[in-house]
């Protein structure tokens, strides 16, 4: 099942990162309009991946996020698996390669997705 949750404190994100295989973040900024474009498209790509959790934070409401994880731009899109980031994308992110590069990382972490 894929989560669409909104995460609101740093303690959140730890926790998120923590209970799933595959977590992926959405990191956005109010008045980003990249932002607030990608969105769709990130989660018509996700879509297609069911095994990936998403969660979307918000910067401005967690404005310590930023130093955390080393935000400097918007949006960031990170996938962690098993707690660990192996994939970030910022601001201008080129779908297709996004696609291809997440695409890759779902098929290898799901042959060793733990039971």
């Amino acid at each position: 099942m894929k989560s669409n949750r909104v995460l609101i404190s740093i303690d959140e994100v730890e926790k998120f990162i923590g209970n799933h295989h595959l977590a992926f973040l959405y990191i956005s900024k109010t008045n980003c309009s990249v932002c607030h474009a990608l969105v769709p498209k990130v989660q018509e790509v996700m879509a297609k991946l069911p095994k990936i959790q998403m969660a979307f934070i918000n910067v401005d409401d967690v404005p310590e996020l930023a130093g955390h994880l080393s935000i400097f731009t918007a949006p960031v899109l990170i996938l962690y698996v098993d707690g660990k980031e192996v994939l970030r994308e910022a601001r201008f992110v080129h779908l297709d390669q996004f696609q291809h590069k997440i695409t890759k990382i779902y098929q290898l972490a799901g042959d060793t997705e733990p039971n």
